[in-house]
């Protein structure tokens, strides 16, 4: 599990599906037995001290009325498009479960910006234009091929790396349907490769569960 700061207070933690449940036991143990409120990203837990804790569904997965459902519903197996991209690379791939099943990398040469002034600069901006262009081009026919006659079968799409390169291949007017699988996560990635594709399954499949503590000052319910 990894746990960060969230913006307006509290802290994120990502849950491996398998280890939901547990993590809800300790929830309990630590602020008291729990209500659950269904919620348009998933469950609403409110313990009697005032802590609450909020658990988003991972993209792809049905929204569920009670914790057993949640649970049930996070833990399925399903298929899910990945589509990692960050300037000269790409890394598509379908995960079912937690296994890689289909996968592709894809890397072009794009040059980085140069300080040199006047007509050179002008020229290498051309240049890095043009290479960021067929970098694009590439990633979208490599999408086309994998995922999208898998659409049919996919729960959801989940993207990562840089949003305008994301942006730029799913413009493809032959991706949309793909993107509206699109979930909202968007992965922080480094620079695609085939362990960076791995890697993001697990965060791809993650419950996103946002945990406010009690306030000390607050009663605690009988």
């Amino acid at each position: 599990m990894r746990s960060r700061p969230a913006a307006g207070g509290g802290r994120w933690v990502d849950v491996d599906p398998a280890r939901v449940a547990r993590w809800v036991e300790g929830f309990a143990d630590r602020h008291g037995p729990s209500t659950c409120t269904p919620q348009e990203y998933g469950l609403l837990l409110t313990a009697p001290d005032g802590a609450t804790a909020e658990l988003h569904a991972p993209p792809g997965v049905p929204g569920a009325a009670d914790l057993d459902g949640f649970l049930a519903a996070v833990s399925r197996p399903r298929r899910i498009g990945l589509l990692l991209a960050r300037k000269g690379a790409v890394a598509v791939g379908i995960a079912a479960g937690a296994k890689l099943v289909v996968s592709k990398v894809d890397t072009r040469y794009v040059q980085g910006r140069t300080a040199a002034g006047g007509w050179s600069q002008q020229r290498f901006a051309r240049r890095r234009d043009n290479q960021a262009k067929a970098a694009v081009a590439d990633a979208v026919e490599v999408t086309v091929r994998l995922l999208l006659p898998e659409v049919p079968t996919l729960a959801a799409l989940v993207c990562g790396g840089d949003r305008r390169a994301v942006d730029a291949v799913l413009a493809d007017r032959r991706l949309a349907p793909l993107s509206v699988l699109r979930a909202e996560r968007l992965l922080a990635v480094p620079e695609p490769r085939h362990a960076v594709l791995l890697a993001a399954i697990p965060a791809a499949r993650a419950v996103h569960v946002l945990v406010r503590d009690p306030d000390p000052g607050s009663p605690v319910e009988p």
